[in-house]
């Protein structure tokens, strides 16, 4: 490619200044050659640019808002204007009685409309003899007042003796009127050029009143909507635009009456709650399934709307929070604040936090098995935690507790509770489920009890319980700690528990995350009588958590946002007061750190006389009863039941201490060396021992050969 040089030498007006070196510039004759932007182009951009501004499409905003205000605010007063000239409005009444089924409402409306009608033609035909009447009025009117008039005028002719006088009145009277005609004759011609001005402005402010005028025209805070209030008529527009075709068209015939179909609006807590009567042909769910856009039509989040079914048909029951009401705390738990506070387990009810309207939510414990589940670092713990610290104000409480996270959750509760077990490991699986299998012992031994003996309330709480379940390890008899078939220890214990404890107070409490099948057993979760979710992932781990029935009902944890509902539980369960017709209650749980929960439990503590806390079972010794029987009975050929057992008591006075001779009895009659009677004494037999020793060992080598 050729290079075209030219050489350019800078000038200045100092000759020493002068720099000879020539500056190169390279022109590349290739190039092609830059041209002007056309002016239509340029045109173009601007157009563009001044359509597109900001400035430009407020403007335009502002033009269709304030047009359609004035346009729509005729509309809406012609409206108006018909209703009351006619009886329209009683007919859209009935309409929508008709639709929701409310005959009497109907009949009722409809007795209206005919009164309404009767009236009117009474009007009407008091018009046909009103000119008549008018003008005689007038006349018999006209003729008094020019009576008094000249009345007057004499007694004031009289008075001053001036004949003139007598038409003084009737003459100031006609002055008067020129005057009033004077100044309407003024006023007329400016009053008729601005009427109509005036009128469009009444009208303007009408439809302005009403944001007669689409979303995207609105100022951008009535646009939005933020904290506005809820009205029957915006609760009605929501359902209307909910896309349910048969609701949008018994709405658009009931019209303005479509308000019908709403209870009284009520403040409940922090927000509203309204019933609303479906019309025939819409049912609940078809409303509960589209949370998400009601919400949005309510110009609110979809987790501040909560949508329940009472117990009337064909109704659901709106429950309608304040913007960002749901996202401030709430109150320290009375536990925290009064240190006085006791409990007690059988009439009581722990304060666990508080509903959506703002009232004490509290939870009976009485015989009640309990489930808490939900994802990982949502609260769960914590509202386990503040039942149990309620409940660990009632001395009379016993507590085996198995924390299966291990950092620290329950380590306020060593020195309360009889066992804790605190660890994520295998180890601490197989330790608690031996936990649970004594609770399961200590159950069979009450039930065994005379009838009508007493029992403390023992608790048995499992925390991570998940971890239980889906542990591998096995024992020696290679049977499964975790699992949910039938030889699964830790499974077989709870179910135990949950078939007969409730009737001897061993109650089951659990706490686990992210229910499935596998991590949480389809037998124990339905065991529990309180059952309560904080936010899951999926509507099936909500059935999982709270059963079918609550989902149904409106139960909706798996709609809670994790992380931003922190601590807010699904409750289903008896133990607590629930609206009437409904199947779950939401709470929003009081939050107890760890510093609170110590100063909690210290005051438990004060309350017992000291309790010392096992943190693994203890496994008791292996004996052979039997063989015992015959080392203590020695060489003498018979001893008296009574030595027996004192000698068994005394070589190991954990199996034998509490033994009785029903038991010594039952171990002799099973090994076929029955104890009797001697000179009038209760005796056991040296040989009958030996003998049923040497059988059973024989007995026991053929059967491994």
């Amino acid at each position: 490619m050729s290079e075209n040089v030219v050489h350019l030498h800078k000038h200045t007006d100092t000759p020493a200044a002068v720099d000879t070196a020539p500056t190169v510039l390279t022109v590349v004759p290739d190039a092609p050659p830059v041209r002007p932007v056309p002016l239509w182009v340029r045109s173009g951009r601007a157009v563009k640019i001044a359509v597109t501004h900001e400035r430009t499409r407020t403007a335009g905003r502002a033009v269709v808002r304030h047009g359609l205000y004035t346009f729509n605010g005729g509309r809406i007063a012609a409206r108006r204007a018909w209703d009351g000239r006619t009886g329209s409005r009683y007919e859209r009444m009935i309409r929508a009685a008709e639709a929701a089924g409310n005959l009497e409402a109907a009949e009722e409306w409809e007795e209206r409309l005919q009164r309404f009608r009767a009236a009117r033609h009474h009007r009407r035909m008091d018009l046909l003899h009103s000119p008549v009447d008018a003008a005689k009025g007038v006349a018999v009117g006209a003729g008094m007042s020019v009576g008094v008039l000249v009345a007057l005028g004499v007694i004031m002719a009289i008075s001053t003796g001036q004949a003139g006088d007598v038409v003084t009145p009737l003459s100031a009277t006609i002055d008067f009127i020129a005057l009033l005609i004077r100044i309407v004759q003024i006023v007329w011609g400016p009053a008729v050029t601005i009427g109509p001005f005036l009128a469009l402005l009444a009208l303007w402010s009408v439809g302005r009143k009403q944001h007669a005028a689409p979303q995207w025209a609105l100022p951008a805070n009535v646009r939005s909507g933020e904290g506005e209030p809820i009205t029957p008529s915006i609760v009605v527009k929501a359902l209307r635009d909910l896309g349910v075709p048969a609701l949008a068209r018994a709405i658009k015939e009931m019209g303005d009456a479509g308000a019908s179909m709403l209870g009284p609006i009520t403040i409940a807590g922090c927000g509203v709650e309204v019933d609303v009567t479906l019309p025939s042909g819409v049912s609940t769910n078809e409303v509960q399934s589209k949370r998400r856009k009601l919400a949005e039509n309510l110009t609110r989040h979809e987790h501040e709307v909560f949508i329940t079914i009472p117990q009337a048909a064909r109704t659901v029951r709106l429950w309608i929070a304040d913007s960002g009401a749901l996202d401030e705390p709430i109150g320290p738990s009375p536990l925290v604040t009064d240190e006085t506070m006791t409990a007690d387990y059988k009439k009581g009810k722990a304060p666990w936090g508080q509903d959506l309207r703002g009232d004490a939510a509290a939870l009976s414990l009485y015989q009640r098995h309990l489930l808490i589940t939900g994802l990982s670092n949502q609260g769960k713990t914590v509202a386990l935690r503040s039942l149990a610290l309620w409940l660990s104000l009632d001395k009379s409480v016993q507590f085996l507790m198995g924390d299966l996270k291990g950092v620290g959750d329950w380590a306020m509760f060593d020195g309360l509770a009889t066992t804790l077990i605190q660890g994520p490991t295998d180890e601490h699986v197989v330790q608690v489920t031996e936990m649970v299998e004594s609770a399961v012992d200590e159950m069979n031994r009450r039930i065994q009890a005379p009838p009508g003996t007493q029992f403390p309330p023992l608790i048995v709480l499992v925390d991570e319980a998940q971890v239980a379940f889906m542990c591998p390890a096995k024992d020696e008899d290679k049977r499964p700690y975790g699992g949910s078939k039938a030889n699964s220890r830790y499974f077989m214990a709870v179910r135990k528990i949950h078939n007969q404890g409730r009737a001897v107070n061993v109650l089951m409490w659990q706490g686990t995350q992210d229910p499935t099948n596998e991590n949480l057993p389809k037998l124990v979760r339905e065991g529990a009588h309180t059952r309560a979710s904080l936010a899951l992932g999926t509507e099936s781990q909500a059935r999982m958590a709270l059963g079918a029935k609550a989902v149904d009902g409106g139960a909706a944890p798996n709609l809670l946002r994790p992380g931003l509902d922190r601590g807010t539980l699904v409750v289903a369960s008896d133990g607590i007061t629930i609206p009437a017709g409904q199947s779950s209650i939401t709470v929003r749980t009081h939050y107890i750190d760890d510093d609170a929960a110590k100063a909690i439990t210290d005051r438990a503590k004060a309350l017992r006389d000291g309790v010392t806390t096992l943190h693994a079972i203890e496994h008791k010794e292996e004996h052979d009863p039997l063989a015992d029987i015959a080392a203590v009975i020695g060489d003498a050929p018979r001893v008296r039941t009574k030595d027996v057992l004192a000698r068994l008591a005394t070589r190991n006075a954990g199996a034998y201490g509490e033994w009785s001779f029903i038991d010594l009895k039952r171990v002799l009659d099973d090994a076929g060396a029955e104890p009797y009677k001697s000179d009038g004494v209760m005796v056991v037999s040296r040989d009958r021992v030996a003998r049923a020793l040497a059988n059973r060992d024989t007995e026991g080598s053929a059967s491994v050969e």
